[in-house]
């Protein structure tokens, strides 16, 4: 999809925008990258703005945003002014953002689970404020280059969105996504990154937080073992721990999610991003906006 190249052909190569996925549901994470420019671009989806960092061992200029699961199906005005030699150039564009269609269960639980004591209840507090002191970082340089990897076996059990009526009364919505595993199953980095907390919380249980810059996290749930330490730098692939039940859960598994700039965002369109592509899709003699689930 090449949406408005504003001046003719020119003699050098011109910016090129690509957009990552060409359509996106609420709760997903989108990747805008920028090509062949010479300055920080600066840009806006719908009423956001983008936020740009380069990577330097590539050139490229990349900003992570994501949507509200709260998103209505419409189009999102895309704007990108980058700049190539002494002109710059603004590039328009359009994410379309498809109905959630967020699945829907009746879950039954034990008294235990629904009515925690006073105690649990200051826990709980202590633990968000863990969470809160975790996430608060500025837009530091992305600390990966690789495409994000699964932490497990892709097996879903829960997927995020799942929007739940807990004995028949109580509604919530399932901010992760959970991974099938026994007690004792390994669970291994998704990238390259920093651990920020190791952390035994009541809710989440034994917890992992990873920050891969750019205010973006990934999370780790329920672990019966830790395997990292806080401040400890790790690899996609290094193992961080073990599967467990521990926190407010019925049964062992791996709760797998992804905080992008103070929201949570759906793990599986994460995973679905290309990082990798170092070069512009297709002919960059225009200023252009490419969408790459759009192309033949």
């Amino acid at each position: 999809m090449i949406v408005g190249a504003l001046i003719a052909v020119l003699a050098g190569t011109a910016p090129v925008v690509e957009v990552q996925p060409g359509a996106a549901r609420p709760g997903d994470v989108v990747l805008v990258t920028v090509f062949h420019t010479n300055a920080p671009p600066e840009g806006t989806l719908g009423e956001r703005s983008l936020v740009f960092i380069e990577d330097d061992a590539t050139g490229l200029y990349r900003a992570l945003i994501s949507l509200s699961v709260e998103a209505k199906p419409a189009e999102l005005k895309l704007v990108v002014d980058a700049k190539s030699g002494d002109e710059v150039f603004s590039i328009e564009g359009a994410l379309e953002v498809l109905p959630a269609n967020f699945p829907k269960r009746e879950l039954h639980v034990s008294r235990e689970f629904t009515s925690p004591s006073r105690k649990q209840r200051q826990q709980s507090e202590a633990d968000q404020d863990a969470f809160d002191h975790a996430f608060d970082v500025d837009f530091e340089p992305l600390t990966f280059a690789r495409n994000f990897a699964w932490p497990r076996p892709h097996d879903v059990t829960a997927p995020f969105g799942d929007l739940r009526l807990i004995n028949g009364k109580k509604k919530s919505q399932h901010f992760g996504m959970d991974l099938d595993g026994s007690t004792g199953d390994p669970i291994f980095a998704a990238n390259d990154g920093t651990v920020v907390m190791v952390r035994p919380c009541f809710a989440s249980g034994n917890t992992v937080l990873i920050s891969h810059g750019g205010r973006l996290f990934t999370s780790y749930f329920h672990l019966s073992r830790f395997d990292v330490k806080p401040g400890q730098k790790v690899k996609r692939g290094q193992q961080l721990g073990l599967v467990g039940k521990t926190g407010r859960v019925t049964g062992p598994h791996l709760h797998f999610g992804v905080k992008l700039d103070g929201r949570w965002a759906n793990p599986e369109s994460l995973l679905a991003l290309d990082f990798e592509r170092l070069e512009a899709p297709g002919a960059a003699r225009l200023p252009q906006l490419t969408a790459p689930s759009l192309l033949p």
